[in-house]
Order: C-alpha cells, then structure tokens, then sequence
C-alpha cells in the first residue's frame, strides 16, 4: 500500500441532525455516516472538507492515521470545561494546539513519526482516547501535559535553535503522572510518548489527591449556592441543551485538586531530555547486565544438566549405542537430532574412561552403515563426529 489514510469523527454531546448529516455527506460521497459518527479512508485522493471546520460545527473528537507516520486526535469541549489560557499552556508549534470557536474550546493533539512501523490498531483507538475527553471535563490535565511530552520528544536539537531549546520551560505539571488511567496510556501510546522521558517527568508530579468528600459538604455546598444561579443550572438539565451540568458543578465543588501546584519548581526542556537520556542508559545498562547474567545462569543450568547426564551414562555405554541404532532407525531428522547429541555425550564418556579409541571405531563403523543417509551423515560432519 503506498498510500493510507483514515479518518474518523464522533458527536459525543449531542448527534447530528438531518440538516447537519447532509452538509458532512456532501463532504464525502464514501464516507460512512451516521448521526454520531463520520468514517472514510482513502488510498488515493484526499478529504475535500477541512477536519477543523467539521470539529467546529459538528463534532466533539477526531483522529487521523496516515500510514505515513501522522497520529492526529483533536477534542472539543464547552469552554465553561476547559479554559483556553490554561490549555495554551501545553501548546507545543504544530504538534499542540488550542483554540475556541463559538462555545468550544479544541485542541489538536498530533504526533509525526516517518520512520516508525505503520501501527495496524492506531486506527482503532478513537474510543479508547474518548475517554480523556471525560478526563479533561472533569479538571484532569494529564492528557493535555502528555501531549507536551510528545512534542517535546519528538522536536530534534538543531544547531540554529539550541538557545530556544535551553530556554523553553515546561508547563505546569499536573498530580498523577505516575499512575495514569487507561485513556491516558492509551493516548501516551498514540502519541508515541517516550517512557523514559515519561518517567523523569512523573518524578515532579505529586500524587492524586482524593476527590470524594462527605456527603454533607456537598449538601452543605450546593445549599449556599444562589438561588438565581441554581434556577439556571435546573433549566439548562431541563432543557437537555448541556449533558456537562453534572461535570461543572463537581469541578467546583473539588476546585483545584487535580491541578498543578503553584509554586512546583519547573524544568527546561534540556533539563527533561538530558535527564531522561541518563535514566534510559542506565536502563539499558541493567537490562544488559541481567540478560548477561541469564545467560550465564542458563549456560551453567546446561553444563551442571549435561554432567549429570554424562555420569548417569557411564556404565551405560552399551545401551546407549543400541538407543542411538534405534533413533537412526526411524528416518526422522528429529530423531537424527537426538542422536547426534547422545553421540556427543558417548565421546565425551569414551574420553574420560579413556575408551575414546573404541568409540572411534564404532563411529567408524556406523558411518559405514548409514552413508547413503546423507542428512544424517551431514548431522554429524557438523557436530565433528566424523569417520
């Protein structure tokens, strides 16, 4: 396939209607449309509509795969969610951006990779990454600083830009980083997060603090909000024109709780790289070192295994050759396997009991016999039991 591209959008808060459901078909004669959901891939051509456009008017996310190495997810959500100063804090040049449009806020996560191997499943992660969008509704910037991650490992050190690349700071950086929710590992995944990178970071990110409180606090809370501000939020339920009622008030009930602390120390991303380069050497140091030490422990199993087979032969030599006639006998290479090895445990016997001239010549002997078996012949040529 030289060329593969797929798109995909989903209407999470509210579907389509039929109005809208023409205006997108125009867009793409082959594309699979419903009212919650737009699919096409193409392998020539491309898309005629504009994805941020259709974010803006239609939908809530979008992913794009090309087999070229792109990884694209853009969200939306109502800007009462997600404040657009406080995503621009993770914007990264073309990899992260944010934007409003109308009631929206919308971001544009993406991550480039011409190298790397087409990922057969990237397709399919639409659904697990709608789940970040639920996790951003709700306060959690994870997703927004993972996607900073990215771009910051995928941005190359060029020689024309080393003093802006010293200088660029991290942006806050939230609770949680060590123990991410499965959308967020997903996402990490999708947008070919560096683990290392990915661990250096959570180092500066304090744990989650517990967002449930006593039943009466928010009895208590919800009592002492105003009236006229309690007849607006019962009309928005009742109209069915907001499903992020629910998610709004708790983020004000638990205020700042996922958020960064204000006076967390920050990093450059020189800091992240260099430290992050460091710990997957070392990495890599210990992985080395305990497969040498595997090696080493599983090179011993097979000596300590083939010297108590050796002992257990002695005294056995006789029926020993009988076994090594009979699994020539059965014309199968396995068997052949197996007798060659048992031939090599014989040397070694005939070599220790100082019968090693015997050994030669039955060898010699069963060369004689079964020269027209050329595998078998080849087997031991190989293994240096020659006539």
């Amino acid at each position: 396939m030289s060329e593969y591209q797929y798109y995909e959008f989903l209407a999470v808060d509210r579907p389509l209607n039929a109005a809208q459901i023409a205006e997108v078909r125009a867009l793409s004669t082959r594309a699979r449309v419903t009212s919650t959901r737009f699919t096409n891939s193409y392998q020539w051509g491309d898309f005629r509509g504009s994805p941020d456009k259709m974010m803006e008017r239609y939908y809530d996310a979008h992913l794009y795969v090309a087999n070229w190495g792109t990884h694209r997810v853009v969200i939306r959500l109502p800007k009462q969610l997600l404040d657009l100063r406080t995503a621009q804090q993770y914007c990264f040049e073309e990899s992260v951006r944010a934007w409003s449009s109308g009631p929206h806020v919308l971001l544009d996560l993406s991550s480039e990779d011409e190298e790397g191997d087409w990922d057969e499943d990237a397709e399919d992660s639409l659904a697990a990454l709608n789940g970040v969008r639920a996790e951003l509704a709700a306060g959690d910037l994870r997703a927004l600083y993972l996607a900073w991650l990215s771009a910051l490992s995928g941005w190359e050190l060029r020689e024309d830009d080393e003093e802006e690349f010293q200088s660029e700071v991290e942006p806050p950086v939230p609770p949680g980083l060590a123990a991410l929710s499965a959308p967020q590992r997903a996402l990490a995944d999708f947008l070919r997060v560096d683990s290392d990178l990915l661990a250096v970071a959570a180092d500066a990110s304090p744990a989650l603090t517990a967002t449930t409180a006593p039943e009466g606090d928010l009895t208590r809370w919800v009592e002492a909000l105003p009236a006229a501000e309690k007849n607006a939020l019962l009309l928005r339920v009742v109209r069915d024109d907001d499903p992020h009622v629910r998610t709004e008030l708790l983020r004000r009930f638990h205020g700042a709780a996922m958020h960064a602390p204000a006076d967390a120390v920050r990093r450059t991303a020189a800091q992240l790289l260099d430290a992050a380069a460091a710990r997957r050497t070392e990495r890599q140091r210990l992985a080395a070192e305990h497969q040498a030490q595997e090696v080493a422990r599983r090179e011993q199993q097979t000596v300590l295994a083939r010297e108590q087979r050796l002992t257990a032969l002695v005294g056995r030599q006789e029926q020993s050759w009988l076994r090594v006639t009979a699994l020539i006998d059965t014309k199968k290479q396995g068997e052949y396997d197996a007798a060659v090895e048992l031939l090599k445990d014989l040397r070694e016997v005939g070599q220790r009991t100082s019968n090693a001239h015997e050994f030669s010549q039955r060898l010699a002997l069963l060369h004689q016999q079964h020269q027209r078996k050329s595998s078998l012949i080849e087997r031991l040529n190989r293994a240096g039991l020659t006539a």
